[in-house]
């Protein structure tokens, strides 16, 4: 790992600054969880609530075709930087730009939506506000895209669970980060990020709830290793909040 690129900040430095330098001079930043948690005001009770929602995702049909056991569901939103605003837009079908995701060009993929829930968190709204902070360090646009993907991956015995089954990738966004919600019985699950060149820029296994791993997606490259049972017996799982910012485009354009 680089030095710069993570680390916990002293007391009275604000993390969201810390991020925006990383972001500008290296491409990524890796937040510990006791940052994020002081960002948003988030505390056990209060995580393990937000947390719960993972309990309401639903099978991933797509992934299936890849032997990948994983559960989703997606939502739209506009982020306005003048007042913080995050305002949900039509749900519709979820497009890659066909430079990013190999296993499903020019595929229109249907998920589920958000539940009400969820959307009403005070933690899920704070955090997309925290993002939206650090965004315009790599572009000035006033208002932003925002996909929001809540995963679950399932690991077995048999059958190993994978993050990324695309393999190292672009999203074709501006900002991607990689929340971690919650990791039980497993093993593997290390993220990578590369630079362009194919330079690593930062390899790490998310274990703390909170930990939070941004890149910029235009000029860096990432991945997850698979996961796999600690106790064979029992599934593998790993949870987390994966969240894309892209300056709108004009006149309602995606």
């Amino acid at each position: 790992m680089r030095e710069g690129i993570a680390g916990g900040t002293e007391a009275g430095t604000d993390p969201i600054d810390a991020a925006r330098r990383a972001l500008a001079s290296v491409g990524t930043f890796l937040m510990p969880a006791a940052d994020l948690w002081r960002s948003i005001g988030a505390d056990t009770d209060t995580w393990g609530r937000f947390s719960a929602h993972w309990e309401e995702l639903v099978p991933d049909p797509y992934a299936e075709e890849q032997g990948v056991h994983r559960l989703r569901r997606y939502g739209r939103f506009r982020y306005r930087v003048a007042d913080g605003a995050l305002e949900p837009t039509a749900h519709r079908e979820f497009v890659q730009p066909d430079d990013s995701n190999v296993l499903y060009l020019g595929r229109d993929r249907h998920f589920e939506p958000l539940t009400a829930a969820f959307l009403e968190d005070p933690l899920f709204e704070r955090t997309m506000q925290q993002v939206g902070r650090i965004a315009p360090v790599l572009d000035e646009a006033p208002e932003w895209t925002v996909w929001v993907h809540p995963f679950r991956v399932v690991g077995s015995a048999d059958n190993e669970g994978r993050p990324t089954p695309e393999g190292l990738h672009r999203d074709g966004v501006t900002l991607v980060g990689s929340l971690l919600i919650s990791v039980d019985n497993a093993v593997g699950g290390e993220s990578s990020v590369f630079g362009p060149e194919g330079d690593r820029l930062v390899t790490t296994t998310l274990r703390e709830p909170g930990t939070f791993l941004l890149g910029d997606d235009r000029c860096t490259w990432h991945g997850v290793s698979p996961i796999r049972p600690a106790d064979r017996g029992k599934p593998a799982r790993r949870d987390v909040l994966v969240v894309t910012f892209t300056p709108s485009a004009p006149c309602g354009g995606p």
